[in-house]
């Protein structure tokens, strides 16, 4: 069986380093990118290469779209170098939290969370579209918040619906090449996300927990092992779904 070759954007830190560990103790080979933080993204690879698979981490800021043709380039690079002729999948990952009131959000606020994670996802897949192999898989990071309503995430919420009626159109255009696009919806984590309210905050980690069909909040292991799942199938039918991985919340 041919080793598999994942690109994860945001891969040195939280819910991406997750995936990238889960991934490579399947059998895949990863790529990560990293935008501030290469002591991290450097160990991440180290621990990557300990598990016995090959790695390499690419500097990359999600915004600079300018930038992604050059980025592009050095993909091709580190693939060949990596020893594969192809990317197996990319997962849109990158991201941040910030809470803010509807009534209180700034043009700027709202930009900058549509330039990371609506506008970045997409101009980035257009611009690796022709590195992933026939029959990979795409996978564009959501929320459980696109499904379920918590006060002062307006923006964030209404970038990550955006994401899950995205992928749809990408699974229609793109299944001639036998490649799928799914949102994968991480409920709430623990992890340094939006300050690590979750992880750091008893009172909204109860909150959390009370909310939770499983009892408590999710751990970044619980994410990676369901992305590995996924991408790692035998098969490639899932396709154009959003897909929650939230422990049960809010339902």
């Amino acid at each position: 069986m041919t080793t598999p070759l994942f690109l994860i954007t945001g891969g040195n830190r939280g819910l991406g380093a997750a995936m990238a560990t889960h991934l490579a103790k399947g059998g895949a080979d990863i790529i990560l990118t990293y935008r501030s933080g290469a002591d991290q993204a450097a160990d991440k690879v180290s621990e990557i290469e300990a598990l016995g698979r090959k790695a390499a981490a690419l500097q990359l800021d999600v915004t600079d779209s300018e930038n992604y043709a050059a980025f592009a380039e050095k993909v091709r690079e580190t693939t060949a170098s990596l020893g594969h002729e192809a990317l197996t999948g990319l997962v849109n990952n990158a991201g941040y939290g910030e809470w803010v009131t509807f009534a209180d959000t700034t043009p700027e606020q709202l930009d900058g969370l549509y330039a990371v994670h609506l506008r970045a996802p997409y101009l980035l897949t257009q611009a690796l579209l022709n590195q992933i192999a026939d029959g990979g898989r795409l996978l564009f990071v959501s929320s459980g918040l696109s499904r379920f309503v918590l006060p002062g995430y307006a923006a964030y919420g209404a970038m990550k619906g955006a994401i899950d009626t995205l992928v749809r159109y990408v699974a229609k255009e793109l299944g001639h090449r036998g490649i799928s696009a799914n949102a994968f919806a991480p409920g709430a984590i623990e992890t340094d996300f939006g300050g690590g309210a979750v992880r750091d905050n008893p009172e909204i980690n109860k909150m959390v927990a009370e909310t939770t069909a499983m009892g408590r909040a999710g751990q970044p292991d619980d994410i990676g092992a369901a992305v590995a799942s996924l991408l790692l199938s035998e098969r490639n039918w899932i396709n154009g779904m959003r897909i929650e991985a939230s422990g049960g919340q809010q339902l």
